[in-house]
């Protein structure tokens, strides 16, 4: 019985080693206007990166266009590319198209005047 119970607790103890060793992100995240290129984090980490412009602050309009956007197979429904546009500031949201690097690309509004806007698979946004 003693036996049984040690080869148990050994099992139990290698089958959890896979969850124990799960590789976590290096750097630190992006807060503070900190871009997610310069976070020093893991690049091939699928996260969107923090290069918003912020709807209440018109001068952080251009950071959104330093934004990189990276070509992949994008999941995103043009609904979600649509509210992920809205989310960072962008009104009137038209002409959404995914292109064949995987890019939603489209037109939007932002401050009074237009702007052609893209969004990545990571969900990156970019004004263009």
């Amino acid at each position: 019985m003693r036996l049984t119970l040690t080869a148990l607790a050994l099992a139990t103890l290698l089958g959890a080693s896979p969850a124990l060793s799960q590789t976590t992100p290096t750097g630190k995240p992006a807060p503070d206007a900190t871009t997610s290129e310069k976070s020093g984090g893991q690049e091939a980490v699928t996260r969107p990166n923090t290069d918003r412009p912020d709807a209440n602050n018109p001068s952080t309009t251009g950071t959104a266009s330093s934004a990189k956007l990276e070509e992949g197979s994008n999941s995103f429904t043009e609904a979600q590319t649509r509210k992920r546009l809205e989310d960072a500031g962008y009104k009137d949201v038209k002409e959404l198209k995914k292109d064949d690097k995987g890019i939603w690309r489209g037109a939007a509004m932002m401050n009074g005047k237009s702007v052609n806007v893209g969004v990545d698979f990571k969900g990156n946004v970019a004004a263009q």
